[in-house]
């Protein structure tokens, strides 16, 4: 896959996202890139830039108690929480502390909230910290699990999204479909590798892929 990469820039910050075509299978989707985040996740100067690119929509106008983490995103929500608590400037959450958690999924795909976590999801304003955003079918299970512990969900944010926004509120993000516009995604009945007999070569999901 090395020698197919392809590195796209970010509009909103300084960060480049290395990109891989051909034909992968997602949990809910097929798609024709694999999106390489790693280095954005795990790099502390390069998650630092990813928090400073998404703190803007929230720091002046949005109350945050709690930063839900999936998909590998915690370095950049600690940057993201440090960043909208840090003094200087107008913000509603200066001076607070704010948890960063992420949920267990269990063996049927359902996300849930240990007994010691739940606190900091009942009656708090919540953000969502994902990878990337396709379907939008992972952020639904998300609210509703926020909403089934008492949260409230304020925000929802990604490295990269196809979708500009999800129920009432928008989604935050890095790179989209502007910056990689030749990005596809499709339902697995309706992928138009499979019906040309293109074998996949990886499954992939936020954390990285695995090729077949």
């Amino acid at each position: 896959m090395e020698n197919r990469k392809i590195a796209y820039y970010s509009k909103n910050c300084n960060l480049k996202l290395s990109v891989y075509p051909g034909h992968y299978s997602t949990r809910h989707s097929h798609v024709n890139y694999f999106l390489d985040m790693t280095t954005i996740k795990v790099r502390q100067s390069n998650a630092k830039e990813a928090a400073s690119g998404l703190v803007q929509l929230y720091k002046h106008n949005t109350v945050v108690d709690t930063i839900v983490c999936l998909d590998g995103t915690e370095v950049i929500g600690a940057f993201l929480a440090e960043m909208l608590t840090e003094n200087g400037f107008f913000s509603y959450n200066a001076h607070k502390s704010i948890y960063i958690v992420t949920p267990e999924i269990d063996n049927d795909g359902q996300m849930f909230f240990r007994k010691n976590i739940q606190p900091m999801i009942k009656d708090r304003n919540i953000i969502i910290l994902m990878a990337s955003v396709t379907t939008g079918i992972t952020i639904n299970q998300s609210w509703e699990c926020i909403e089934f512990y008492g949260g409230k969900l304020q925000g929802i944010s990604a490295i990269f999204s196809v979708l500009s926004e999800y129920g009432n509120l928008p989604v935050n993000a890095l790179f989209t479909t502007k910056d990689i516009p030749t990005y596809h995604t499709y339902s697995k009945h309706e992928c138009p590798y499979c019906k040309n007999g293109q074998k996949l070569d990886a499954l992939v999901n936020g954390y990285g892929y695995s090729e077949l």
